[in-house]
């Protein structure tokens, strides 16, 4: 079921509106060649969901953009394994990427790819304008040429052992190390190897690239970065990252000896494509554009137009250094970002996910574990990896829906709705509070409920999505007791009009309730909206500043003589039996 959140899809694109906030969301776009994991989910595509949902419920307009990274070694590598085309393996990872996301309830505007002819003509005409400011070198570069496959082996059909002392790694590819997370050139490798062909017998040849001259760019570059790291919220680890990269800042290779990718607009280089950290961040920008012939009103206005992106950390250098440095060179008035939320790494029980070995699960197998998206929404953004890595574990997932979601939020709200619709003096209608503010529990419950929508928003604001959730849930504990110390229960013979406090102002908790967890868990609004019986031409409650003042007396939330519809319960156990064969078929080989 569709929240009031989801974008209209058959609705006229949306456009900055003079005036008012103006909010640009991206997602870092995953490879196509593969099959997105939990993790993948979490660093990027459902954190920029939670963050785009927020937004628009705070009434702010709101752009979401993702899709697809279908260019370069990656796509080129899957299709020699697949033994299909490029065209043929971004096609169907495509659709793949499309379906989980759909699953999950992820709300893009657009959801794009990069293979495009648009991103071609975005892409170059980017690429001309630093051409045309002298911002791009030329220059030899020694490559591996792989003898076997008779072909140059472009950075990440390199692979080898990390040069860095204490490393380790024995994986590193030849364009970065995913352990250490240090840049590399693929002739700093050592032992390297071709990954193709498996074999050690590389020969070192030189073959001409083009180059961006970053170093042309520091000086504008660290005044953006100063005056948009701690104003636009910046997580610590992008701002780490960023700040070590720009004490190495050195002339980056935008070009690769591949077929798969934008063409070089220059005959010399006409065998030559972009390089894919090139070309992939300009993929917003085009994907943007098959969005709206106007995109140049989202992509260049900064005055008008604030931009968030979400990603995992090992992405974070070419959002922060590659990409702005890009836009800057070409000297047009582009929007930079403002907000970068970077998270850490999620593993899967005590290893890392992996799709050859079995490890972990991903997104085409979630649906098939009788688990609802609702329920791997929570688990993954309570559990989101915000300060340091963290794991995905199926006992800890299973404690959080029988203990967090089940018996405390799902009992609440059961609890609540059940008593209005089974005692025989309400009827399922919502009765009258008279005088809730003056009832002593009832006004220690507001003042503690309107703390919690202050400090829900301001987190929420500085892209602190777990600790958001965690106060949202903490309104659910706050009505379970509210219950309890009113013993509700008992008041109805005892006390008619406190009776009718305590239910008009717990069902307006449900309500809030239902609010303020859309941007986590949509599906569980919509579930409680229908319960409620609203309509979803009604007018719902939002995040706006008005309706959170609002939230603080809960009582006048709804309307008393609303007649509620049926409750059901939201959430169901899961039991040790499941656990038992989830973590056995997902354990791998």
């Amino acid at each position: 079921m569709e929240s009031s959140q989801e974008p209209n899809i058959n609705s006229a694109p949306k456009l900055p509106i003079p005036g008012k906030r103006n909010v640009l969301i991206t997602g870092a776009l995953p490879y196509v060649n593969n099959v997105p994991h939990l993790g993948n989910l979490i660093g990027s595509v459902l954190s920029a969901d939670v963050f785009a949902r927020f937004c628009r419920l705070r009434g702010h307009n709101t752009l979401y953009i993702g899709g697809t990274d279908e260019y370069g070694t990656a796509t080129e590598i899957k299709a020699v394994e697949e033994k299909l085309t490029p065209r043929q393996i971004c096609d169907k990872y495509h659709a793949l990427h499309k379906q989980v996301y759909e699953w999950f309830d992820i709300s893009f505007d657009k959801f794009g790819r990069t293979s495009t002819p648009t991103h071609t003509e975005v892409c170059q005409s980017v690429f001309k304008k630093l051409w045309e400011n002298n911002l791009v070198s030329e220059d030899t570069m020694h490559q591996f040429y792989c003898e076997n496959c008779q072909r140059f082996l472009a950075d990440r059909f390199v692979e080898g052992n990390c040069p860095e002392p204490g490393c380790g790694s024995v994986s590193a590819r030849g364009d970065q190390c995913d352990k250490c997370e240090k840049p590399l050139n693929p002739t700093q490798l050592l032992e390297p190897r071709c990954k193709v062909c498996h074999r050690h017998s590389l020969e070192i040849r030189d073959t001409k690239h083009l180059f961006l001259e970053l170093p042309a760019l520091e000086e504008r570059l660290r005044t953006y970065i100063a005056e948009t790291e701690t104003q636009g919220h910046w997580t610590e680890n992008a701002s780490k990252t960023t700040q070590k990269w720009l004490e190495e800042l050195q002339k980056r290779s935008i070009t690769r000896d591949l077929e798969w990718g934008v063409p070089v607009p220059l005959e010399e280089y006409k065998d030559k494509v972009f390089y894919m950290w090139f070309d992939a961040p300009i993929g917003y920008v085009s994907i943007t554009a098959c969005y709206t012939p106007e995109w140049e009103k989202w992509w260049k206005n900064p005055q008008d137009v604030e931009l968030y992106q979400f990603m995992g950390k090992d992405n974070v250098p070419f959002h922060t250094v590659m990409f702005p440095s890009t836009l800057i060179g070409t000297d047009e008035d582009w929007t930079l970002v403002k907000g970068i939320s970077a998270t850490e790494y999620l593993n899967y029980e005590s290893g890392k996910f992996s799709k050859s070995k079995g490890i972990g699960v991903f997104g085409t197998d979630v649906k098939d574990t009788d688990i609802p998206a609702e329920v791997w929404r929570y688990y993954l953004l309570v559990n989101r990896p915000e300060a340091s890595d963290t794991a995905f574990n199926w006992d800890d997932l299973q404690a959080k829906c029988n203990n967090e979601l089940l018996k405390n939020l799902g009992n609440f709200i059961n609890r609540v709705l059940t008593y209005l619709v089974k005692d025989p003096g309400y009827g399922s209608v919502i009765p009258d509070a008279e005088n809730a503010e003056l009832h002593p529990s009832t006004q220690a419950l507001a003042a503690k409920v309107g703390k919690c929508m202050v400090e829900y928003k301001a987190v929420m604001e500085k892209l602190k999505l777990k600790q958001g959730l965690k106060i949202a849930m903490s309104v659910s504990t706050l009505g379970n007791g509210y219950l309890q110390e009113t013993e509700f229960w008992r008041l109805y013979e005892e006390d008619r009009t406190q009776c009718s406090i305590v239910m008009k102002t717990s069902v307006g908790l449900v309500y809030l309730l239902a609010t303020l967890l859309e941007p986590f868990m949509p599906s569980v609004y919509a579930k409680i909206r229908k319960q409620l019986n609203l309509h979803p031409e009604e007018e719902s409650l939002s995040l706006c500043d008005g309706d959170i003042e609002r939230a603080s007396r809960p009582w006048e939330l709804l309307p008393g003589g609303h007649r509620i519809g049926t409750p059901l319960p939201i959430f169901k156990q899961i039991k040790d039996n499941q656990v038992f064969g989830l973590r056995k078929r997902f354990a791998g080989s």
